[in-house]
């Protein structure tokens, strides 16, 4: 019969220090290797959070963070108080919602079509086409929507009067420019998570595979029963880390696309250009301290919460 001790259930011991100790020096080698890396994490992520204090107080040049003078909230309130507070937040809410939404679906999508395509020789120039977008600047690529776009030179206003359309000015037409910013979106980043979807189809056993065709299942149906919920982990994983990120806007989207156009400012202005923007022309960094903070609580707690429905829902494809 099992019996239960103070050590734990079925009468197991819990790990002490000596346990660890022999951990880690069963693999020392392994976190000697690993310590170029975290000290990097802790010099570059973790030492620099000291400057939030910033986010509490009026910041001073000649005087420093730690002698500057304390003004609480002050800071908050500066932007919560503002008339564009609330159109920059549901800006940066719904963009980043349709990232996730249209990003998952298009990479998730495209990893299946290159899966049914694994054997071509060409798959590996597939590959570095849709990969390549990822490593070209933002700077770069408005350069490319402007020569598409532009009034004057752009090459959708030279084909639009040959079918029959009037130009149109997009850099003064707001209502064109969701689409055109999740377009530009998807064309740079769905190839790179396209990749990773990709190697997790490539780690499923093909003995999957062979049994249902086998059964004479169609492409459909074994990308529906078979490669889909076999990677559904690693969409849920993603999905929670990118939640986390759902109020930190991609600032050269939002600052080198749209030309910094005034005629675009409602529909492209979210947090991390309007921060810019602030501190730019009011020099204001405990403000722009204060919305770094609060985009990086807000997103902390929503992965938080996103994991916990998660975890309630199927605890297989939590984070923890």
């Amino acid at each position: 019969m099992v019996t239960r001790s103070r050590g734990g259930p079925l009468g197991l011991k819990k790990p002490g220090i000596r346990s660890h100790w022999h951990t880690f020096n069963k693999n020392k080698a392994l976190f000697t290797l690993s310590m170029p890396a975290l000290i990097y994490i802790f010099v570059m992520s973790y030492l620099p959070m000291v400057g939030v204090v910033i986010a509490f107080k009026q910041y001073y040049d000649n005087t420093g963070i730690f002698g500057s003078p304390w003004v609480g909230l002050q800071n908050f309130q500066f932007f919560f108080q503002g008339s564009d507070a609330w159109l920059v937040t549901r800006n940066t809410i719904l963009y980043n919602a349709a990232f996730i939404v249209f990003g998952i679906v298009a990479a998730v999508g495209l990893a299946l079509i290159m899966h049914q395509v694994k054997g071509s020789k060409l798959l590996a120039a597939y590959q570095t086409l849709m990969l390549l977008p990822y490593f070209i600047s933002w700077i770069i690529v408005a350069y490319i929507v402007y020569g598409f776009l532009s009034q004057r030179y752009g090459m959708l206003n030279h084909v639009l009067p040959v079918l029959g359309f009037n130009h149109v000015a997009f850099y003064q037409s707001p209502q064109f420019w969701p689409y055109i910013l999740i377009i530009c979106n998807l064309w740079r980043n769905v190839g790179f998570a396209t990749l990773v979807y990709f190697a997790g189809i490539m780690g499923i056993d093909p003995t999957y595979f062979e049994a249902a065709i086998v059964d004479g299942a169609s492409r459909w149906q074994m990308a529906r029963l078979i490669t889909i919920p076999m990677i559904s982990q690693l969409i849920v994983i993603l999905f929670i880390i990118a939640v986390g990120g759902i109020f930190n806007a991609d600032f050269g989207l939002f600052y080198f696309v749209p030309n910094q156009s005034v005629f675009l400012t409602n529909v492209t202005q979210v947090i991390n250009t309007y921060v810019f923007n602030a501190l730019m022309s009011l020099g204001n960094i405990g403000m722009a301290a204060a919305v770094g903070l609060y985009q990086s609580f807000v997103g902390f707690v929503l992965v938080l919460f996103t994991n916990w429905v998660v975890r309630r829902i199927s605890p297989d494809h939590s984070l923890w």
